[in-house]
């Protein structure tokens, strides 16, 4: 998958995307980055990006020239891919809409800044708009290695283990069970013997039961939209008898 991401702060993304797994896959040419800066779009001296709001009030707004001149210039003039917009104003992040972003072979990322982006480029340029959360941040670009990091994780590949990222918590709708590693015994606090046991259907219904205990306790609200088996159904009718 290529990645194209329009910033105006280029330097903020490549201490991430040079490390660890993304780094990894990158180097397997798994997934590429293009990280193009919207300034060099830009065609008066100062390379001027933002300007004040018509109407008044406070901040400043990113022009629409530079954003269409770049986003036109690296994917064409009717780009195929998903061009999306980090705002606040966006659909709410989630597994889900990271699924369905791991199919496309491209997507372009936009970072907004200042006060806002000029509403021409959300309407005529933008295809999609995503937030990471009800908050609001100084720019797109910490939300944008977010949705890199979650939509890379889910191609073929990328992680060591393949079934990796379908154990994660929200990958099936619930959070994830509990995890213990050597020793098995820690100041005292002992590994579920379970765990040690080697029987490993007894293990997968007890990590199962504990996805389910986890997400009853802390995301109750998970559970109205979670595939659950007859089993599962059970299981959270008895905890809510006790």
């Amino acid at each position: 998958m290529l990645f194209n991401i329009f910033t105006l702060l280029p330097e903020i993304f490549s201490p991430y995307l040079q490390a660890s797994i993304l780094q990894k896959a990158s180097d397997r040419g798994l997934i590429q980055f293009q990280v193009h800066n919207i300034r060099d779009y830009t065609h008066d001296r100062h390379h001027t990006t933002d300007d004040t709001p018509y109407g008044g009030g406070g901040g400043m707004v990113l022009k629409p020239e530079p954003v269409f001149e770049a986003v036109e210039s690296v994917l064409g003039p009717s780009p195929a891919c998903p061009i999306i917009l980090m705002t606040p104003q966006g659909r709410v992040f989630n597994q889900k809409i990271a699924l369905e972003l791991s199919a496309h072979s491209q997507i372009a990322l936009v970072c907004g800044r200042y006060e806002g982006v000029d509403e021409r480029i959300r309407k005529h340029l933008i295809t999609d708009e995503i937030s990471i959360g009800d908050y609001v941040l100084t720019g797109g670009e910490l939300p944008t290695l977010i949705l890199i990091d979650a939509i890379s994780r889910l191609l073929p590949g990328v992680l060591g283990d393949p079934d990796g990222a379908s154990d994660d918590s929200h990958a099936s709708g619930l959070l994830e069970y509990p995890h213990y590693t050597r020793p098995p015994e820690f100041r005292g606090w002992q590994v579920p013997e379970i765990l040690l046991s080697g029987d490993h259907e007894k293990i997968n219904r007890w990590r199962r039961e504990q996805s389910l205990l986890r997400t009853w306790k802390k995301r109750p609200d998970l559970l109205v939209n979670a595939p659950l088996s007859t089993a599962d159904q059970k299981f959270l009718q008895d905890l809510g008898d006790e």
